[in-house]
Formats: C-alpha cells, sequence, structure tokens
C-alpha cells in the first residue's frame, strides 16, 4: 500500500542525508565525482552481499521462462526505466521473446523519456501491469524507496493470481517481509544528493539486475563457455560478432577457422549460432546439428561433447 504520511518517507534510509556530502556544494568538482563513484562501489558491495539471494532470483526466472511463463519487471521513475532497459536488451543479446521477459513503467512508453513524478502513486496501474498473470510466471518489482505504491500494486497483484513475487529494494529490510514471496533488500544507504535514487541505489539495481538475467540464461542454455550463442545478430557490430563466436567456437583445437569457413557454417545453419557451433566440431550436417541441440535442450557443450 502506498504510504499514508509524510513520515513514511522520513524514516526512508534512502531519504537521509549522507554525513560525507553535507559540504557538496562547496567541494571541488573532482571531489564530488570521485565521492559519487566510491558511492557507486559501496552500492555494489552491498549487493553482492546477497549474492545467494540473487542467485534463487535467476533460478526462478530462468524456471518461470523454461515452464513457458513470462517474467515482468515492474517500477516508477529510474526503477522503471531500469526495468525497460534490462528487458529490452534481453532478445538481441539472449534470443529471447520480447513478450516473455518485458517490463512495465509507471506512467507507461512516455515516462521512459520523459518524467511522470505522480504516477508512481497509482497502485490501480500497478496492479493492471500485473493483471492475467498467474502460476508458473514471475514478477520482480523493483522500487528503490520500497513504498512506490504502483510497485507495490503489481506485486499484490501478481500475488493474488497466483504468480511468483520479487521486490528489489535499496531501503532497509525492516517491515518487507510480507510484500513479496522474496525480498532482495540491499540497503544501500542514503546517497550523496539527498534522496537521488537514480545515483548509487539506481547503479546497485542495475547490477543486480544484470546478474539475474544473464545467470538465469547461462542455466537456460542460452550461453556457451563465455558466448552469448543465442544473439540476434541484427546489426553489423553483431553480425560480425556472430562470425568470430563460430570462427573460434567451432574450430576443433588449435587456433580459430579463416573467416570464410565461419561465413561457410553460419550461411547453412540459417544465421543460428548455436548450430553453426555443433555443425563445426561434431563435423556433421545442419539437420543432425539441429536434432543433436534438440535432444540437449539447445545446450551446445552437451551437443557437442560425446557422452561420457
Amino acid at each position: 500500500m502506498a504510504p499514508k504520511d509524510d513520515s513514511t518517507w522520513e524514516g526512508l534510509t534512502t531519504e537521509a542525508r549522507h554525513p560525507a556530502s553535507r559540504e557538496l556544494d562547496r567541494m571541488p568538482t573532482g571531489d564530488v565525482v570521485a565521492l559519487l563513484i566510491e558511492e557507486d562501489r559501496r552500492g555494489l558491495e552491498a549487493a553482492l552481499a546477497h549474492r545467494g539471494r540473487i542467485a534463487e532470483v535467476a533460478e526462478w526466472t530462468a524456471e518461470a521462462l523454461a515452464g513457458g511463463g513470462s517474467v515482468v519487471l515492474t517500477g516508477a521513475g529510474t526503477s522503471g526505466r531500469l526495468a525497460v532497459l534490462e528487458a529490452a536488451e534481453c532478445p538481441p543479446t539472449f534470443g529471447t521473446d520480447p513478450e516473455r521477459i518485458r517490463a512495465a513503467i509507471a506512467g507507461g512508453e512516455e515516462a521512459v523519456f520523459r518524467a511522470r513524478e505522480g504516477a508512481e502513486d497509482r497502485e490501480d496501474e500497478g496492479r493492471q501491469a500485473a493483471s492475467g498473470l498467474g502460476p508458473g510466471d514471475l514478477v520482480i518489482g523493483l522500487s528503490a524507496s520500497s513504498v512506490t505504491a504502483f510497485t507495490r500494486g503489481s506485486l499484490e497483484a501478481a500475488r493474488a493470481g497466483g504468480a511468483r513475487t520479487v521486490l528489489l529494494t535499496c531501503a532497509a529490510p525492516t517491515g518487507l517481509e510480507a510484500v513479496a514471496d522474496l525480498v532482495l533488500a540491499l540497503d544501500t544507504g542514503p546517497e550523496i544528493l539527498t534522496g537521488s535514487t537514480r545515483l548509487k541505489a539506481g547503479s546497485a539495481t542495475k547490477a543486480v539486475l544484470n546478474a539475474i538475467t544473464t545467470a538465469a540464461m547461462v542455466r537456460l542454455g542460452k550461453v556457451y563457455e563465455n558466448w552469448m550463442v543465442d544473439l540476434r545478430p541484427g546489426s553489423a557490430k553483431l553480425r560480425d560478432r556472430s562470425l568470430r563466436i563460430v570462427a573460434a567456437g567451432a574450430a576443433r583445437g588449435g587456433d580459430p577457422l579463416p573467416r570464410v569457413e565461419a561465413e561457410r557454417l553460419l550461411a547453412e545453419a540459417g544465421g543460428e549460432v548455436k548450430t553453426a557451433l555443433v555443425m563445426g566440431r561434431r563435423a556433421v550436417g545442419v539437420e543432425e546439428a539441429r536434432r543433436r541441440l534438440a535432444a540437449t535442450g539447445g545446450r551446445v557443450r552437451e551437443a557437442i561433447e560425446p557422452p561420457s
């Protein structure tokens, strides 16, 4: 639920004054920059302290996607924009369906480009963002302060429908146990610019989202060694990356394949990096490579390594 009086915000650690920046307006510019970056580092350290629970959320994300469910990231303001950014990056990086990992930001698409501050107070819109979700789905609500009505509304609606829920916040954990099935309360503390959670809290939130989605995709077989083998080569850079992955990964030892050979494999595979890798490593045709991948759930390592 939304806060009922101003004292709710007054007691938040994300709204507190940072003792190191009380003279911020008098500090040399270099010192301001150093202080901001140092606080970002502290925010990342706070996130790292929760790596076990972050890993659990990554497993939940993988389970939802493997079971045909959806993962919805919700938030307002900076948190909402980070949700949009994370969801937008998954399809080109991992070849995911844009509808399977999606974002809902308070105020709608317009709020991505221009702040709509009052939208965060619309609990009803948060509920609408999670409507229709049920068992097998996952909602990850982002709220630096933990009290944003839009985010809480989405979590409440998701739980009512039977979906799993996660609250990712930079506030202290006190009193948040009942908000979601799993609460990631990073407790990053006060900001250098009082209350500006786009700073340290935003950096920590982005780092956690990076970890959740990337670790989930590793579990789903969308990574081989440290290559993104389900990427969608929709740009010159990504097409070149695809070729370099195939040249290095399809070689059966020693130096990478010549570029022309990688181009041939990728063309025969219809642009499918995974298929081209299996073709090159196992010296098989495209249909056999696809069969091997289908048998291993799309996991390249299992498809190219002989059974033990």
